[in-house]
């Protein structure tokens, strides 16, 4: 008999919790599992749980809650035999959309009924774990205001990126990991364990947990035209084929940048130093993955595709103009000058 700990945010993302403990005894195998429901009081009271689940031999804990509990489960089990299960409750739930895992109760739980564990990586920045994205920049700051806001949900994260978004100005960054140094002016850097934010907004379409590496994504400053493009191929998987977006892959880096300021993990912001290391950990955690899981899922469409490559012929055509445009007036002056001569 295995034994499961089921671990409750009642306060994260909007779902009301009231009715979990009965889907919980209804749905559970209880031919496999023992189990045992606990809830979380304060701000890192899962990490606890958790802890003295593991330390008291649970073969699973289940994270009941958005990214933000995941994380607080993740970090007490990483490098044990315990295994996390999640059921997202949250208001994005980035991790378990990642993992093909369904936003509902009942069928989560049929998914660990199942109990298929496979051995992922998690990352580290500056201590911090992460199972899926951390980064600087102005994912990070909206991640500070939205803790700032109080409220949960899309709508209030949508209404924060779009407010915040217009002020925001870039950073130049130092980038040092195993073969380069490189500095780029940003607008975020963003290195994934894990594809999207959450709210299938793809942020390394290609990310995977099982492949030993970080994909760090640096997106460069953009108007309010390529704003949109952005925020679209985000949504359709694409943002990989925008122009605006350098990336790459790499097990470790050091990035220094011109001010203290905000990072976060899996979308908890944490104030920081200057210099910020960021590493990955190759299968540190077990997971209960979806065995049923369609991984074409998290791969465009033909027609996103071709939408994609539109944009970007589109964009490159815009930049074309503006440089001749440019080039013309720089011509206009010079020819200006000397007729006043």
């Amino acid at each position: 008999m295995k034994r499961a700990v089921f671990i409750v945010n009642p306060i994260s993302g909007t779902t009301k919790k009231k009715n979990i403990p009965d889907v919980i005894a209804s749905t559970i195998d209880k031919s496999v599992f023992d189990y045992e429901i606990a809830y979380t009081a304060y701000s890192g009271h899962a990490t606890v749980l958790a802890a003295k689940a593991c330390s008291e031999g649970a073969d699973v804990v289940v994270a009941v809650g958005g990214d933000g509990t995941v994380n607080e489960v993740g970090r007490a089990i990483i490098n044990t035999d315990t295994a996390m299960g999640i059921i997202p409750c949250g208001s994005g739930n980035g991790l378990a959309r990642h993992l093909l895992l369904p936003i509902n109760v009942k069928r989560s739980i049929e998914i660990i009924n199942k109990f298929e564990v496979h051995d992922l990586d998690y990352g580290i920045i500056n201590g911090h774990p992460f199972f899926c994205t951390c980064g600087m920049g102005f994912d990070a700051f909206v991640s500070m205001k939205f803790a700032e806001a109080g409220k949960r949900g899309l709508a209030t994260y949508v209404e924060t990126v779009l407010r915040e978004g217009l002020s925001y100005k870039p950073e130049t960054y130092k980038i040092i990991d195993d073969n380069s140094m490189t500095s780029h002016k940003a607008f975020l850097i963003s290195c994934a364990n894990a594809s999207q934010y959450g709210n299938n907004a793809y942020i390394a379409p290609q990310a995977s947990m099982s492949d030993g590496m970080l994909d760090v994504v640096i997106m460069e400053p953009f108007d309010m035209i390529e704003a949109s493009q952005i925020s679209i191929e985000m949504m359709s998987k694409t943002l990989d084929k925008n122009s605006k977006i350098k990336s790459f892959r790499c097990r470790r880096l050091h990035i220094e940048r011109e001010r203290e300021g905000v990072i976060h993990y899996d979308g908890d912001p944490v104030e920081s130093g200057k210099e910020v290391d960021i590493e990955l950990k190759p299968k540190g955690i077990k997971i209960v993955v979806n065995p049923d899981g369609d991984k074409s899922q998290r791969r465009p469409n033909a027609m996103q595709s071709a939408a994609a490559e539109l944009f970007n012929e589109i964009t490159l055509v815009r930049e074309d103009i503006t440089k001749q445009t440019r080039h013309i007036q720089a011509l206009s002056r010079i020819i200006q000058r000397r007729l006043k001569w």
